[in-house]
């Protein structure tokens, strides 16, 4: 039996905000987003989801404004974060950094570094470094100590094998 989507019972921005992105794939969709993936067949590769559910899931997200599709090159659509989309920056760093504290053993797989000093990013959002706050776009990810090494044949995993600049395009 599928879940509801919606929350009717519940009146709050919590459970709002869950009817857009507390379903399976969403949070990983907008991860790789930030990460620059942007085509269809990219997402699909990466993250391995059922290309019709990728399809609703994107659907629904520029429905709702949280991601533009854009012309790409050769005809093909991208998608791109919205401004309402980068505004969950915070909150994906937040729980990238909750999930390394308590299910990566080895360390994170990623670090978030700051492009200016190369200092870590904290989960609060400045760096450790410098102290400055740093914007997403000024954000680098590099692989850290729980990295194993990208998965075979994904060439988003093989990109992100070397340090990347948030929010530029991958693949």
């Amino acid at each position: 039996m599928a879940l509801p989507r919606e929350y009717p019972g519940q009146s709050c921005a919590m459970a709002r905000a869950l009817e857009i992105v507390g379903e399976r794939w969403t949070l990983l969709i907008l991860r790789d987003a930030f990460f620059g993936v942007r085509r269809f067949s990219d997402f699909s590769r990466h993250l391995g989801v059922p290309r019709a559910v990728l399809s609703e899931r994107l659907e629904f997200l520029v429905a709702e404004g949280v991601l533009d599709r854009v012309p790409g090159p050769r005809g093909r659509d991208e998608y791109l974060l919205s401004d309402k989309g980068m505004a969950l920056w915070p909150v994906l760093r937040a729980l990238a950094a909750w999930g390394d504290v308590h299910y990566s053993p080895a360390g994170p797989r990623r670090v978030f570094t700051h492009a200016g000093c190369g200092g870590t990013v904290t989960p609060g959002g400045h760096c450790a470094d410098c102290g400055a706050h740093v914007p997403v776009g000024a954000t680098v990810l590099v692989p850290g100590p729980g990295y194993e090494g990208p998965a075979e044949g994904d060439a988003i995993s093989a990109a992100l094998a070397e340090p990347h600049r948030l929010l530029e395009p991958l693949g």
